[in-house]
């Protein structure tokens, strides 16, 4: 990865490596960082439509608040240009007439389509229901025959063919039927469909409450972030997600699946343009001011005005990560998500363990063009900090999350947020650091990461169900373009567990395209340390 692979000019010279190098040069960088590096964009010009549904009146379980969140979410989404079909205590008639509706108006317009709903849900093998409120659940047999199946919803979207939908959902409860459908507590995981942004209220396999106050917790936070002007969707449901966990002490913590590919706003700014490298440059400059406070505190205030102001930074993941650990020494228990391991909806959302002194790693790198192995290398876990893990007596430092802080050549990096401390398909961030060169010079990296999707990876460490990775981005000063693709199977191996990375001069050749994967693994428990 940048300069922690070997140098090219250490191999011996190689015509056919040469000739590929002057054939690979004409193809260009990830298309999706293309599109994506563009902040001008005609989403917002497109008509918006939302459907919104609150439900109160169950003859079981009534609620409090769903009707005032719903009344609430459509005032402020037609302040937003949305035009809004409200529907409040509705039955299941009612509620499949709506969608049926609302998905052909998408498919009419080609509108952005945005959907709410407020009210009771639950999950039956994996599946998820809208609960209506002529509902009568007495049997697993009355949810089908009674509640709104959340993927006819998906399929209407589905065949609508609009640019983008957003489907938010504060709805939870306990599956009323037991262990014979083995799913659990409230909402199923899902990964959100081509298109799509999707929120829960709380995280899958959790109960969300009602609100004591007017309105729900999950929908409080959202009215207000929503209002937030320049405020991408989605910063705005970090900063609900944020704040409903601080205010249940960690007992709600909202969740979104995203597939978007494009910026939306609310609010959009009055110009949208893709701004200039001064102007991202005094952008950085702003946030790592935020940061420095945030990196060195010992309390959260610092980390959560970081997160409150960058809720998608540069830092936010570290952010992320230093607040939880704080949050857990000061007595939260927060809730989990639930084990999704045989759900056919989901890829998952897997978290990245705990480096152990004795951990090792062997590398090998391979040219990408001639399939010749240029080096190999052992790599034993040392020292683990809070912030840093050693490997081989501090040759090698690693963050928690293994972004690379000094590699054995002398190169330094600050920063580096290539890798996360979660992931799951659709995620994407931002990654902007500083290299530092053994001779003292300093360069500036840009990047843009996404988990593409799941793929099976076998390499000489085994086989791995892997979170497929792209990355690219440019090494600023010296003007070199870079090019990555990884793989990570983060419950079991810290590390990647495969790195494919190229890089592209300013003259349009490519002058590195190099393969890291793991030969093997060995937990510090088999090594007798």
């Amino acid at each position: 990865m940048e300069s922690d692979l070997p140098d090219p000019s250490n191999r011996l010279p190689d015509p056919a490596r040469r000739r590929a190098l002057a054939g690979l040069s004409a193809l260009s960088l990830s298309p999706w960082l293309a599109a994506d590096a563009l902040a001008e964009t005609s989403i917002h010009a497109l008509p918006r439509l939302a459907l919104v549904v609150g439900n109160c009146a169950y003859a079981d379980s009534p609620l409090q608040n769903p009707i005032n969140d719903a009344n609430a979410i459509a005032l402020e989404l037609r302040q937003s240009g949305f035009a809004v079909e409200l529907q409040t205590d509705a039955s299941r008639e009612a509620m499949q007439k709506a969608i049926t509706a609302f998905c052909a108006q998408l498919a009419k317009q080609k509108a952005v389509g945005l959907f709410y709903f407020a009210g009771h849900g639950l999950q039956l093998d994996w599946r998820n229901y809208l609960v209506p409120v002529d509902a009568r659940l007495v049997s697993a047999a009355d949810v089908t025959r009674s509640t709104v199946d959340l993927s006819s919803l998906f399929g209407g979207l589905s065949r609508a063919g609009n640019p983008m939908n957003i489907v938010v959902l504060d709805a939870c409860r306990d599956n009323p039927f037991g262990s014979a459908h083995k799913t659990g507590r409230g909402l199923s995981q899902m990964d959100a469909p081509a298109g799509t942004f999707l929120a829960y209220a709380t995280a899958p396999g959790n109960v969300a409450a009602d609100g004591s106050g007017k309105h729900g917790l999950y929908t409080e936070n959202i009215l207000r972030e929503m209002r937030a002007p320049d405020a991408k969707i989605e910063d705005v449901f970090k900063r609900v997600r944020l704040s409903v966990r601080r205010s249940s002490a960690g007992q709600q913590i909202p969740w979104e699946s995203t597939s978007l590919e494009e910026d939306f706003y609310f609010k959009p700014p009055a110009n949208l343009r893709k701004r200039s490298e001064d102007e991202l440059l005094k952008l950085f400059e702003d946030e790592q001011k935020l940061w420095k406070p945030a990196e060195d505190a010992s309390d959260p205030g610092p980390v959560l005005a970081y997160l409150e102001r960058y809720p998608s930074g540069h830092f936010a993941e570290f952010a992320q990560a230093k607040l939880d650990r704080m949050l857990a020494r000061q007595g939260e228990k927060r809730i989990r998500l639930a084990d999704a391991t045989h759900n056919p909806f989901t890829k998952g959302t897997r978290a990245i363990g705990e480096f152990r002194v004795g951990d090792l790693y062997e590398y090998r790198i391979v040219d990408l063009l001639t399939q010749m192995q240029t080096a190999q290398y052992k790599q034993r876990v040392t020292t683990v900090s809070e912030n840093e893990v050693l490997f081989n007596n501090g040759q090698v430092i690693t963050d928690y999350f293994g972004n690379l802080r000094k590699n054995a050549r002398g190169y330094r990096w600050s920063g580096a947020q290539l890798f996360v401390g979660e992931y799951s398909v659709g995620k994407r961030w931002s990654a902007r650091y500083s290299l530092y060169f053994p001779d003292g010079k300093e360069d500036v990296i840009e990047r843009e990461c996404r988990v593409v999707g799941v793929e099976s990876v076998t390499v000489g460490a085994g086989t791995f169900e892997c979170f497929r990775i792209e990355s690219a981005g440019w090494i600023m000063q010296r003007g070199i373009a870079l090019e990555s693709v990884y793989w990570v199977c983060p419950d079991r191996v810290n590390r990647f567990v495969v790195f494919e990375h190229r890089e592209k001069n300013r003259f349009g050749k490519f002058i590195k395209t190099d393969r890291t994967e793991l030969l093997s693994f060995t937990p510090s428990a088999a090594t007798g340390q």
